[in-house]
């Protein structure tokens, strides 16, 4: 594990701080990488300046990069300053630092919260490394290999398929936002549309929503796609035949005659959640919220095992693992149930679109 810095902090309580950091992260045995080694580095901590911040330039896929800016005080609306450095500098998430007071974390998805100073830098620099090294060093399964072998018959998509379609257009009748906050009050028009360019988003696309084939497959909507057009299986609706863990890679089986799109980034979670139980015949992500559910403790971005392992140990602990409801923090909530039309008839009453923060 190795992390690097870049950028530069804006003053010297906040050069303080970055060798706390430092200090930190190497106690947890991080190793600081230099030079055009930190170009692929786990870690990269990215010091900008508010009023200009500079992206740090990832080489691999795989790095983790924590933008950080420097605040004079708390600021009275959180979210609405680090939401747009946070795409402006293409970073994972967003740290404001304000000296003795704390640091406040916001991330693309999945909300916002707060490590208050109580003991001194040292001390603040630690409570921060222990929330931000879980996220760094969580495993991506988002990598697809597509495989021409789906049977003809399934082509044109089956039952399964034509009920996918439905729930997608009930999801559009829910009216929840495509995150936990809206998001077009805190960017500008210009930023509006860079995080839409980035992250596919046309209409309804965040959420997902999957249902079993057979004992080990199941069909599943793309990623980037308005759930309410859900049309054409192959592209907006994948069969997912198989994981390879050696290769953080999610199988897909589709027809020779389509282009594929990507299958949704929660794929790793569903597969896990099938695989354990035989009896959940469908699964829905949305952008919600219901009262009293169990909840993850670390928000895990999306696409990780770790996320994956949290929900499903969750959802194990639950009387009923067929037909329950699994909180993900700062993010929305995960159904299991007989169908998807059985979910949504289960939960549409309940269904708070106000997702509550930590």
């Amino acid at each position: 594990m190795n992390y690097a810095f870049a950028g530069s902090p804006t003053s010297p309580v906040f050069e303080e701080f970055a060798r706390e950091l430092g200090a930190s992260l190497e106690e947890r045995g991080f190793e600081r990488a230099e030079g055009a080694g930190a170009l692929e580095a786990d870690l990269v901590v990215n010091f900008i300046d508010p009023a200009a911040p500079k992206p740090f330039r990832r080489r691999s896929r795989g790095t983790f990069v924590a933008a950080i800016h420097e605040q004079q005080a708390v600021p009275d609306d959180v979210l609405k300053v680090n939401y747009p450095l946070l795409v402006r500098a293409l970073a994972n998430i967003v740290l404001c630092f304000v000296a003795e007071k704390g640091v406040w974390f916001t991330t693309m998805e999945r909300g916002h919260y707060g490590v208050e100073s109580r003991n001194g830098t040292a001390e603040l620099a630690r409570g921060v490394i222990e929330r931000l090294a879980p996220l760094a060093l969580s495993k991506l399964v988002i990598d697809n290999e597509f495989r021409t072998d789906l049977e003809e018959e399934l082509w044109e998509g089956d039952d399964v398929t034509d009920e996918i379609a439905e729930a997608g257009k009930r999801m559009g009748d829910l009216d929840l936002l495509p995150a936990p906050f809206p998001i077009e009050e805190l960017l500008d028009e210009q930023d509006l549309r860079h995080v839409k360019r980035l992250y596919g988003i046309g209409g309804l696309s965040y959420g997902n929503l999957s249902q079993r084939k057979d004992e080990t497959r199941f069909w599943m909507s793309a990623s980037g796609v308005d759930k309410t057009k859900l049309d054409i299986p192959g592209r907006d609706i994948l069969l997912v035949s198989g994981y390879a863990p050696e290769r953080n890679t999610m199988i897909m089986s589709v027809p020779p005659n389509v282009e594929p799109r990507r299958v949704s980034v929660d794929a790793i979670e569903h597969w896990m959640i099938y695989q354990a139980h035989p009896d959940v015949g469908a699964i829905l992500h949305v952008h919600a919220w219901m009262q009293d559910i169990p909840a993850t403790d670390v928000n895990y971005p999306c696409g990780t095992e770790e996320l994956a392992t949290s929900v499903a140990q969750l959802l194990d602990a639950e009387p009923d693992p067929a037909h329950a409801a699994i909180g993900l923090r700062n993010h929305g909530i995960t159904v299991t149930g007989e169908s998807l039309t059985e979910i949504l008839d289960r939960i549409e009453p309940k269904v708070l679109r106000q997702i509550p923060m930590s």
